[in-house]
């Protein structure tokens, strides 16, 4: 059986803490961009924005971007690699903050970087997730962070999203209920 680690009330309230941290590092929401990476930075990205239009009054672009290309293990994963399409607004000059529900090796966010870059060149790139499970492989730090679980490489992190998953929660399962061999 997996731990639930956030409920919907703690991801509603680590939601709206990134958001106001947000606002606050960068003086306002003005030249703000908002970028989600597929799959579930896109969800939380967009709540990140609505979060900062309650209090800010402001409605902060949200873009989605699919890093799929920009990994560096597509040979590993074969031709079984789903891309969806990017959709961003403009970025050149602004102040980005990619948004991810997971981080934990930073590879994702490397190639993300590398993706980005490809639009446009942000005046600044900034990074919130709502898990930072550790293990880094590359010096990547995120900015704004929900909640740090401190995990096993083995462990499976599942975070959900009403949008996509029909409910709101982050489980950790161990490696045997993950169905992971060690």
């Amino acid at each position: 059986m997996s731990n639930v680690i956030m409920s919907r009330d703690d991801i509603r309230r680590a939601v709206t803490r990134i958001a106001h941290e947000i606002v606050e590092n960068n003086r306002g929401a003005q030249d703000l961009v908002l970028i989600g990476m597929r799959t579930r930075g896109v969800p939380l990205a967009s709540r990140i924005a609505r979060a900062i239009h309650e209090f800010e009054a402001e409605e902060i672009p949200v873009g989605t971007l699919d890093v799929g290309l920009y990994r560096d293990d597509l040979t590993e994963r074969g031709p079984s690699v789903s891309i969806q399409p990017s959709d961003l607004p403009e970025i050149a000059g602004k102040r980005v903050v990619l948004v991810d529900d997971v981080l934990y090796t930073g590879r994702t966010v490397r190639a993300a970087l590398d993706a980005l870059i490809d639009y446009g060149r942000p005046g600044r790139i900034q990074l919130a997730v709502l898990v930072d499970r550790g293990h880094r492989e590359l010096p990547i730090r995120a900015d704004f962070v929900g909640k740090n679980i401190p995990t096993s490489h083995a462990d499976d992190v599942q975070v959900r999203f009403e949008e996509i998953d029909d409910e709101d929660s982050v489980r950790v399962a161990a490696a045997e209920e993950a169905g992971v061999s060690r």
